[in-house]
């Protein structure tokens, strides 16, 4: 089975304590010419506002540097919070990414808002515009199809074919169900809840012009290494990051393991801390 699956990567450039965003991005684009070489399908990146330990907040614009700096591996966005834009822009973003590189783009969309309210406010958005993700979707393959709303029509995206993706978990995955959509879907909130939202995904899938069957990407945090201690290892930065960010509310960057191994955690701490290395 693992030699007929496809393997993928997602980066979220996140930032190294000692180091800045501009080395993050840097490493995004070094890793993306690695897995490329290893053979890996496909190389994702994120967007994020306002978050100390994460570089990626133009994902169009990184995907566009890792394509220019590779030649075979899929390029695309895990993925464009769809509800931070308006679906032209976004139409036209990939068009011109498509234009540049025909036949490597993909276009993973999310239904996530700023994570906090002075994000939102400067994006102009409000927890609220979630809601209408399933008008946003279709508003913006329409651009690609060439039914506007509004009589316009947005260049170069026009007529040609981005594959679309929808990155969810619960409601989001029967939108991208009802949509036609292929679905990405990760397991940040538990295995058990990740399984149902795919049944109730392949169950209530429509065929549709972008997609005539269910189609699945499982999102995952996984270490490679020599021993199973050394994989756990690695997973310490990331792990302490995540119990950080679910007791104060946003990411930090990333620290060395041995010194997250000497810090003193509290319960809340230490139980997120270990369900995530866990994860």
């Amino acid at each position: 089975m693992i030699a007929s699956t496809r393997f993928s990567v997602l980066d979220r450039s996140r930032i190294r304590e000692g180091h800045g965003g501009p080395r993050a991005l840097r490493d995004t684009v070094r890793l993306a010419r690695e897995v490329e070489r290893l053979g890996y399908h496909r190389i994702w990146v994120a967007e994020h506002h306002g978050v100390p330990g994460v570089a990626g907040s133009a994902p169009t614009v990184l995907a566009a540097a890792i394509a220019a700096a590779t030649r075979v591996i899929r390029v695309g966005t895990g993925g464009v919070m769809l509800p931070n834009h308006q679906p032209l822009v976004v139409a036209e973003q990939f068009g011109v990414l498509e234009s540049l590189f025909p036949g490597r783009i993909d276009m993973g969309l999310g239904r996530s808002v700023g994570f906090t309210g002075g994000v939102r406010k400067a994006l102009g958005r409000d927890k609220e515009d979630a809601g209408d993700f399933a008008g946003q979707l279709a508003e913006l393959l329409g651009w690609f199809e060439g039914t506007s709303p509004t009589g316009a029509h947005a260049r170069p995206a026009e007529g040609l074919r981005v594959p679309p993706y929808v990155l969810a978990t619960g409601e989001g995955a029967a939108i991208a169900a009802e949509a036609g959509l292929p679905l990405v879907v990760g397991d940040l909130r538990g295995r058990e809840r990740l399984l149902r939202a795919i049944d109730r995904y392949r169950a209530g899938f429509r065929a549709s012009a972008w997609a005539e069957e269910p189609y699945v990407v499982v999102a995952g945090t996984v270490a490679v290494a020599e021993t199973p201690e050394l994989a756990r290892r690695l997973l310490v930065p990331e792990a302490w990051a995540v119990a950080y960010s679910g007791t104060r509310g946003t990411f930090p960057p990333l620290v060395p393991a041995e010194e997250i191994e000497r810090r003193a955690m509290t319960a809340k701490e230490r139980d997120l801390y270990e369900s995530a290395l866990r994860g």
